[in-house]
This record gives C-alpha cells, sequence and structure tokens, in this order.
C-alpha cells in the first residue's frame, strides 16, 4: 500500500470513528506531558496539546445528536482564555479557562454516554466511545481539581513536597486511580471541598461502569448467544 493511499484510509477511519481519534491522541497526551510540565517550551507545547483535544472533542460533539452550540460556547472562551493566559502573562485567566474546559469533557462525555445508550447493538465506534468517554471523565475531573486547588490552596497534599501545589500530572493520576476506583494515587484530598470532588468521581466511576460498561458487554453476550443459536 501506498503512502497517499494508506494516509487517506487512515483518514477515512477517523472520519468514521472520531472517538477512537480522541482516545488515541488523549492516551497520547498521558505519555507526552511529563515532557511538558518542566520548561516553558513545554508548556507552551501543553497548551497547544489542550487546544486540539478541545478541538477534538468539539468534533465529537458536532458527530453526535448532541445541542452543538453548547459545546461551542463553551469552547471559544475557554481557548481564548488559555491563550490570553499563556501570551498576556495573565495566570490569572488560567483557572477559569480549566472550568471551561473541564465543563467542555464533561457535556463531551454525556454525549457520547447518551450516544452508547440510544444504541441496542454494539458496534466498534461505541466500543471506541467507551474508551474516549473514561478518559474525557478523567480529565474533567482533573480540570476540576486543578480549579478547586487554585480557589482553595491546600485543597490536595502528597508524599512528595506535601505543601506544593499539585501538576496537572499529579492531578490527572488521581483523577484516573479514583475513577477506575484502584486506590494507588499518593495525592490525598485534605480540604472538604477537594474530598466533595474525590466523592463524585468515585459515584461517576462506579456509575459508568455499571450503567455503560456492563451494558455493553450485555448487549454483546446477547448478540454473540443469537448468532450462536441462529442454524442459519
Amino acid at each position: 500500500m501506498t503512502l497517499p493511499s494508506a494516509w487517506l484510509r487512515w483518514l477515512v477511519t477517523a472520519r468514521r470513528h472520531p472517538s477512537a481519534f480522541l482516545l488515541l491522541v488523549q492516551l497520547s497526551g498521558v505519555l507526552l506531558y511529563p515532557a511538558m510540565e518542566d520548561t516553558q517550551a513545554g508548556r507552551a507545547v501543553f497548551g497547544a496539546f489542550g487546544i486540539l483535544v478541545l478541538a477534538l472533542a468539539l468534533w465529537v460533539v458536532n458527530r453526535s445528536a448532541s445541542i452543538n452550540w453548547i459545546a461551542w460556547c463553551i469552547a471559544v472562551p475557554a481557548v481564548a482564555l488559555s491563550l490570553l493566559s499563556a501570551w498576556a502573562q495573565m495566570p490569572g485567566l488560567l483557572v477559569y479557562a480549566h472550568l471551561l474546559e473541564g465543563a467542555l469533557y464533561f457535556y463531551t462525555a454525556a454525549s457520547l454516554t447518551a450516544y452508547m445508550l440510544q444504541d441496542h447493538r454494539v458496534t466498534r465506534d461505541e466500543l471506541y466511545a467507551a474508551g474516549a468517554t473514561f478518559t474525557l471523565l478523567a480529565w474533567a475531573f482533573a480540570f476540576a481539581y486543578s480549579v478547586c486547588q487554585q480557589w482553595y490552596p491546600g485543597s490536595f497534599i502528597a508524599a512528595v513536597n506535601p505543601q506544593e501545589p499539585r501538576t496537572w500530572m499529579e492531578l490527572l493520576f488521581l483523577s484516573f486511580s479514583v475513577l477506575s476506583s484502584v486506590g494507588l494515587s499518593d495525592i490525598v484530598p485534605v480540604r472538604p471541598e477537594a474530598r466533595a470532588l474525590v466523592m463524585f468521581e468515585s459515584f461517576a466511576g462506579v456509575m459508568y461502569i455499571a450503567l455503560v460498561v456492563s451494558r455493553l458487554i450485555g448487549l454483546t453476550t446477547l448478540r454473540t448467544a443469537a448468532r450462536n443459536d441462529d442454524p442459519h
């Protein structure tokens, strides 16, 4: 297969399954974030990467049956505030950018969840959507934690530098740990506001497994059983 045809096939696949592309980019971010936090250039790349993820989230919402203008009304000021915070040296705006980005991820996750629950057969795109929804929720709560520690300093402590604000990677690690209920994080919420957010994420993780993942597994099992029972 030549390079142009392979590229065209990849674009067609991405267009059919935007959730897969969003999932791939977010998981790539988990690997790239540690290299972005320590330098000025890395933080600039981090900001550009965040805008890319926002654009992909908008793409996913536009492909769903959700109300698109709501997503655009959240995304546009979020990008504007992020750019002003970085270019105009106004770090106080970053907390509001994170607030809006978290809201957009929550909205996109809700859109994908509605998309998965309205169908009665499991497709490949729904499996990608299941993974993308999990990462969207993890990112959304990480942004919520970021806002919390900026509004309420000292919300989280950790084994290393306990009095310092937690980095983005630490907050994302906490979010993944709470959402998956593995409980492996060394970061501890100590203020009541932070503990309330952690409890909400624990509840969201349990309900996601109970309502979405278990439903997909059940539909897949029923489809397999029906196929085996079919004499033809």
